[in-house]
């Protein structure tokens, strides 16, 4: 059963989290202290509870909290060695944990231990930042605050800024919070009600003093051409922008990236200030971690042609490179970290939007959240007065903290597609489905594309968040129908690198019986829609400058010759010699290019079930619900094929083992003599 101090920090927890005024997702931390039974000696233990190091306020569970005996954390003060070693003291929380499991302690835990106050709230709200971070943030505490809330100047989190908060509320008793210089807000209480409500009062009184006596316009004029494009126009542009954005910001390792077109980006970008202001970085370690020290900025407008902005993205590239290259290399030392690339997280385009990027798709969801967050806080400082961020040598001292370093190499080893992007065309059921499952398992994120929107969303929502999959509508067939729907993958996750022509159907006649719609239709959706589909594709791929994979479900039937099935088994020839044209075009691009021939995936085949089943059944005298096992008798290794087989052939064609392979065609059937590949 949960401590009922414990349950009362949850639930504030997930209140404040919840709201995205008061914190960024992840950031900040609460804590309680109270007493519990210790199981060792029967008698009462003063404990605090504490968010440990990566959780989110919002989504705190009791899991997600570091328990720590409060007499043995507080006891840390004799032993502490100094700022210059106060590094060694997040090792030393892990000798005050009280019990097995829960969250590893994070940086914060010395404010929130030696804090005199049973409840204490650290947040990183705009308006309490857009204080911490104007150039006279301390008197402008004190003009909106009056005795009410303390100013600290800034100093690297750890446990000398414990130490000094501490030191602050002793020495001003009518205090109930503080503004943490360049950083955030720590408020306090005797009740969890009482800090939850003396966190909500610091944020909302400095929201509210920003709105009654800020500028008007605190970004400055508009900037005649940097306009937001008419919304039809910014995503089309957009769209075709990504690609080679996405190439930027994985120069060094591939990305995942997400857009967004939000008004607050859009009027930041319109604004005369905004340069000089995205040059001068974000100052919250939570914001500048996920965005890096400062954003790469587009400095053309809206209104310059698409060619234009791509060759003056690929030279402000170079540069951002060369500039973040000597930023590291003034500030580093021979203890540091070596350098984790030189690639920005955020790029901003006048006119048309952010583009954000991380190792996967929340990540890089939440680094845009990040700077709309830091967008804020430079409009709340330059409102009131000048914004004035924390300095890079600092940035650089939490940006390559031994501490972060370790942070991050204890992060689970990425699955084997992780970071790659995945576009499956007729995947809302059957072999699609099965292989859009199975390289979501592998870390992908996917675009489940499919001729019925309806079903495609259904069958992305099974895969997870939006953050893992999307359902796009995708009639291959239409050029126009295939280029959206690679537009809003592309929109959705950053680019593509991995496409699957799976979008299929069949009808069984023989040559006497097969009409030329027949004929037309299945040539439309499986020749005509595959070379679409790897038309608009492979222009992604090329501009991307990061490989990619092609995948074609072809059949076991573009080499046999079955009776009745004219139409059919052409159609899948000329998808399979599209593999080795396109492999041999592709490859001095780095794109690979395969197919998979199954046969007889009758379970849970859409082609099948569409009535293409009761003909082959009777074409070869079984009852339909014999033919699978059928298809199976007459092989060589005597085993029915399911679509989960063809996704392990997927799987393996893309993973990280074949990568020297293109131009093959592996057979899934279970041992078809007669269509073995001479």
């Amino acid at each position: 059963m949960t401590n009922p101090t414990a349950a009362a920090l949850i639930a504030r927890s997930n209140r404040l989290g919840a709201e995205p005024k008061n914190t960024n997702y992840a950031g900040g931390n609460t804590s309680a202290k109270g007493t519990d039974i210790d199981p060792v000696t029967g008698r009462p233990v003063e404990l605090l509870w504490v968010k440990g190091s990566g959780g989110d306020l919002g989504t705190l569970t009791e899991q997600g909290l570091a328990v720590l005996r409060l007499d043995r954390m507080r006891a840390l003060v004799d032993v502490y060695p100094g700022i210059d070693r106060e590094d060694e003291m997040v090792a030393a929380f892990d000798y005050c944990l009280h019990g097995k499991g829960g969250a590893a302690p994070s940086i914060d835990t010395a404010m929130h231990g030696l804090v005199d106050a049973a409840h204490v709230d650290h947040l990183h709200p705009d308006s309490g930042i857009a204080i911490a971070t104007a150039a006279d943030g301390e008197q402008l505490t004190a003009t909106i605050f009056g005795e009410r809330v303390a100013w600290v100047p800034w100093r690297r989190p750890g446990f000398q800024l414990g130490l000094d908060i501490a030191e602050i509320k002793k020495a001003n008793p009518q205090a109930v919070g503080c503004i943490l210089g360049g950083h955030g807000i720590t408020a306090w209480g005797d009740t969890s009600e009482e800090a939850e409500s003396n966190s909500l009062w610091i944020i909302e009184t400095a929201a509210s003093y920003i709105a009654q006596h800020g500028a008007a316009e605190p970004f400055g004029g508009r900037r005649p051409g940097f306009e937001a494009l008419p919304e039809t126009e910014r995503r089309e542009r957009a769209a075709a922008l990504a690609p080679t954005i996405r190439s930027i910001a994985s120069q060094d390792k591939p990305m995942i990236g997400h857009f967004t077109d939000a008004d607050v980006v859009l009027d930041f970008l319109a604004a005369e200030k905004a340069p000089a202001l995205a040059a001068l970085g974000t100052s919250c370690p939570d914001h500048f971690l996920r965005t890096k020290v400062k954003p790469l900025i587009l400095d053309l407008p809206a209104t310059a042609s698409l060619e234009e902005q791509l060759v003056r993205l690929r030279e402000l590239h170079a540069e951002y490179r060369a500039d973040y290259q000597a930023y590291y290399d003034a500030h580093a030392t021979a203890d540091s970290p070596a350098i984790r690339g030189a690639d920005p997280l955020i790029v901003l385009v006048p006119g048309v939007g952010m583009f954000s990027y991380g190792a996967n798709k929340q990540t890089a969801r939440v680094a845009g959240e990040f700077y709309v967050n830091a967008i804020n806080v430079m409009r709340g400082a330059e409102a009131l007065s000048t914004y004035s961020p924390i300095s890079d040598a600092e940035k650089f001292n939490i940006e390559y903290w031994a501490l972060e370093e370790a942070k991050l190499q204890r992060m689970p080893k990425p699955k084997s597609h992780q970071g790659r992007i995945a576009f499956v065309t007729g995947a809302a059921s059957g072999i699609g489905k099965a292989i859009a499952t199975r390289l979501a398992a592998e870390g992908a994120c996917v675009v489940v594309a499919d001729l019925d929107l309806e079903k495609a969303q259904a069958a992305a929502a099974e895969l997870g968040s939006t953050d893992v999959a999307i359902g796009v509508a995708a009639n291959v067939a239409d050029a126009d129908a295939v280029q959206a729907a690679l537009n809003e993958a592309v929109l959705a996750f950053g680019g593509v690198d991995l496409v699957v022509n799976n979008a299929g159907l069949s009808l069984s006649k023989p040559l006497l019986e097969t009409t030329e719609k027949d004929w037309d239709l299945q040539h439309d959706v499986m020749a005509k829609g595959s070379f679409l589909v790897s038309k608009a594709a492979a222009k992604v791929l090329i501009d991307q400058r990061l490989g990619g994979d092609i995948i074609y479900i072809s059949s076991k039937n573009s080499v046999f010759a079955g009776p009745n099935n004219i139409a059919y088994s052409a159609t899948k020839a000329d998808q399979a010699h599209q593999v080795r044209l396109l492999a041999v075009e592709l490859g001095e691009h780095g794109v690979r290019v395969n197919g998979i021939n199954p046969d007889g995936v009758v379970r849970g085949s859409g082609i099948f079930a569409s009535g293409w089943g009761a003909n082959r059944a009777a074409t070869y005298g079984v009852a339909e619900e014999d033919l699978g096992q059928f298809y199976a008798n007459r092989t060589i290794l005597k085993r029915e094929v399911v679509p989960e087989n063809v996704a392990d052939a997927v799987y393996v064609l893309t993973g990280p083992e074949l990568t020297r392979t293109t131009g093959l065609h592996i057979p899934v059937d279970s041992g078809v003599a007669a269509a073995f590949l001479r």
